[in-house]
């Protein structure tokens, strides 16, 4: 773990030797909403039509103007999205939670059922779990965040999609040098080169590279992290355009887990003892690069090509205590260490006016993944009594190996002057193979695979320059990550769960959108209807487990509303309604030895980790220089915490403001800010942990925190 009083001297000294830096960039927390709008095309949708234009829930969330907070977390850049919710858990153990329209909600860390991609390339495993962590938000240039049946294009746990494009290197060469400071020790620095080609067939580049460390909200919740990232871009003589881009993340962080209400209400700083007695901890480093490369055959062809190739390596100590390990042989240890290596490529080709009004793209995408995964005792024996936070002797030993090919194809047809008709297929399988190496409890080797062609339809009518009518529908599918299939719902039995299902939707969608003098609109109604949903089984000392449920149900509506009110005074608005519910009956789950593994669920009980109401507004001033200001407002309802909805965090609202000023020079270029999150300190609850077996699903907000930072930019 981190030295916890590294002095900034020391942090800054480690950034420089590190090769990878870039200009201080920061995604707005805005939808973006600009005058030059109709011209931005979407890229999520491959329809190559503007935002007001594209017949689907498609958000875009640009780089800022100005730096207005410290830069590390997601949550300070997608904000007021509809129906999207991201939580801060503030443990960085487990990242942050993130759904979509529910999907994703059960995730106890990590992502689920929603892919993310970095310039084109998956930051979602080939299993469908992902992470944001890897995502640098200093180089970032925009975001498109894609919920409803749109995103099935995407094929395997795409109950959304969020797509994050970084910055291509522009104009002269240019370093930038920036710090970052605030509440409970956190510091994040950053240094910054970026260049465009000075000549035809050269590469611009931009490379980027931070530290950033906390003493943490809460007790045992220090963390570190390293995160580069360096891309570089051609654009050949020939039309083509090819792009690198090379990421290595490395996260050192101890893990407070969860709090029951009563430890909450008492002190919501603290962390359970067993955090100290286990050093609950997790180690993270990951290494990923790939390349895109997109080529113009004529006016009406392009061919577009992918391939990536990446490391994760994971070690996390949990608070199993020895017992409970030695009751069985069964048992898989209090450690979790697993090394995966994956891969993968998407080619695809699309054409314009193949027939009259018609685009068509086709492709395939092929993934795979290795998983060498290993369990641990947590402890060593000192004078025959357990000393634990220690790897101690192998308890589980298994190669995992997953791969797919998903051929697609995508067709749009304007049909009428002001009608117009996108459809698309996917047929998507999944291969999971399990070899078991830890033979003293039995082979518990196996295999399956999972497929399903998943149709989408979009019908929209612009029935007003301004106005855009639109209905779609597509099936969704989602198979259990390997994280997910890791263990039994039944404590006796060992190996992977293949007897965990895939999860299958019919997701509907209507919609109106608007530009006009007033400003962007969106309004949206859809529904969600689920068979076999993957949901929790429990959770218990960190460890989780999932089953089946026959039905759920997701319904709901969005709003947003974005506007430039008076020169740079900008306003945005946004609020979603979400009625998710289980939509049958579930019987309990037994053991072997008929001891209760999970509850009973009743139809018509709600879905926990969703909230049913969020709304955000923001109102900001923002020049391209001189001062600038904002403050904005987040509603969150409450979020029940189990199957049995007998708890819930409360609902909250939080209000933040920032200020700061930019100003150029010359060849210099200066950006100052100070921001305060929670501003009138409240009490609440960030994210909640579903169906945690002792009771402790709260996992506390930070209370009022502040933070300020400079950077400095100096062309060549």
């Amino acid at each position: 773990m981190r030295n916890m009083h590294a002095s900034f001297a020391v942090k800054s000294a480690m950034l420089l030797m590190t090769v990878c830096v870039c200009r201080s960039l920061y995604a707005e927390d805005e939808v973006a909403i600009q005058e030059d709008l109709p011209i931005i095309k979407v890229e999520a949708t491959h329809t190559d039509t503007s935002y007001a234009k594209t017949p689907a829930s498609v958000f875009r969330v640009n780089a800022p103007k100005q730096q207005d907070n410290i830069g590390v977390n997601l949550t300070e850049v997608v904000k007021g999205i509809p129906s999207l919710q991201l939580n801060n858990r503030e443990n960085y153990a487990q990242d942050l939670q993130l759904s979509m329209r529910g999907f994703g909600a059960r995730s106890t860390f990590g992502v689920r059922g929603i892919r993310l991609y970095v310039d084109g390339i998956p930051a979602t495993m080939p299993d469908g779990q992902g992470q944001t962590s890897n995502i640098d938000l200093k180089s970032l240039d925009h975001l498109e965040v894609l919920t409803g049946p749109f995103s099935s294009l995407y094929g395997n746990s795409s109950g959304g999609a969020i797509l994050a494009t970084t910055k291509e290197g522009q104009g002269r060469d240019s370093v930038t040098m920036g710090y970052s400071g605030g509440s409970d020790q956190r510091s994040n620095s950053s240094i910054v080169l970026q260049g465009g080609a000075h000549a035809e067939n050269e590469p611009a580049y931009v490379i980027s590279s931070s530290y950033f460390d906390t003493d943490g909200y809460r007790e045992h919740s220090a963390a570190d992290k390293v995160l580069n990232n360096a891309k570089l871009t051609w654009n050949l003589s020939d039309g083509s355009k090819i792009n690198w881009v090379t990421n290595y993340v490395k996260i050192n962080a101890d893990d407070p887990m969860g709090l029951t209400r009563a430890l909450w209400e008492q002190n919501p700083k603290q962390a359970v003892s067993s955090a100290e007695t286990y050093n609950t901890r997790k180690e993270i480093e990951q290494t990923q690069t790939g390349v895109t490369w997109t080529k113009p055959l004529d006016d009406h062809n392009e061919l577009y090509a992918m391939t990536y190739v990446g490391n994760r390596h994971v070690i996390q100590y949990q608070s199993i205590p020895k017992s409970t390990q030695d009751t069985s042989n069964n048992q898989a240890g209090g450690v979790i260490d697993f090394d995966r290596n994956y891969y993968g490529a998407d080619f695809r080709w699309t054409g314009k006016e193949f027939l009259p009004n018609t685009s068509i793209s086709a492709g395939v995408a092929v993934d795979a993944m290795d998983e060498d995964r290993k369990g641990y005792e947590n402890y060593v024996l000192v004078n025959s009594s357990p000393a634990y936070g220690t790897k101690g002797n192998l308890r589980r030993n298994e190669d995992n190996t997953l791969w797919n090919i998903d051929p697609y194809l995508q067709a749009s047809w304007q049909f009428l002057p002001t009608w117009r008709l996108d459809t698309g297929v996917r047929y998507s399988n999944v291969h999971y193979k399990s070899d078991d190496h830890y033979l003293s409890n039995g082979n518990d080797s196996g295999k399956t695979e999972y497929a399903k062609t998943l149709p989408s339809a979009v019908l929209s009518w612009q029935i007003f320059p301004e106005l855009l009518a639109y209905v779609s529908y597509a099936k969704g599918f989602e198979t259990p990550t390997f994280t997910e299939m890791a263990y039994q719902p039944d404590p006796n039995k060992t190996g992977f769960n293949f007897n965990l299902q895939p999860s299958s939707s019919d997701n509907y969608e209507v919609g109106l959108k608007s530009k006009n003098p007033w400003g962007y609109f969106t309004l949206a109604a859809f529904q969600s209807k689920t068979k076999n949903d993957i949901v929790s089984a429990g959770t218990i000392d960190g460890r989780s487990t999932y089953r089946n449920v026959d039905k759920t149900q997701r319904q709901g509506v969005e709003f947003s509303w974005d506007k430039n009110l008076w020169k740079d005074l900008k306003a945005q608005a946004s609020y979603s309604y979400l009625d998710a519910k289980f939509d049958s009956s579930v019987a309990a789950l037994y053991d072997q030895n008929n001891n209760l593994i999970a509850k009973a669920i009743h139809n018509g009980a709600y879905i926990p980790g969703i909230a049913k109401n969020q709304a955000f507004a923001r109102l900001a001033w923002q020049p391209q220089m001189g001062a600038f200001a904002g403050i904005e407002a987040h509603y969150m309802d409450k979020i029940y915490v189990n199957d049995a909805n007998s708890d819930a965090a409360p609902s909250y609202t939080v209000t933040a403001i920032d200020v700061g000023y930019k100003w150029k020079m010359q060849d210099w270029a200066i950006n100052t800010y100070a921001r305060v999150d929670n501003l009138f300190d409240r009490n609440y609850v960030g994210s909640v942990i579903v169906n945690d077996g002792n009771g402790r699903y709260f996992e506390p907000a930070q209370g009022r925190n502040w933070s300020a930072g400079l950077s400095v930019t100096k062309q060549f």
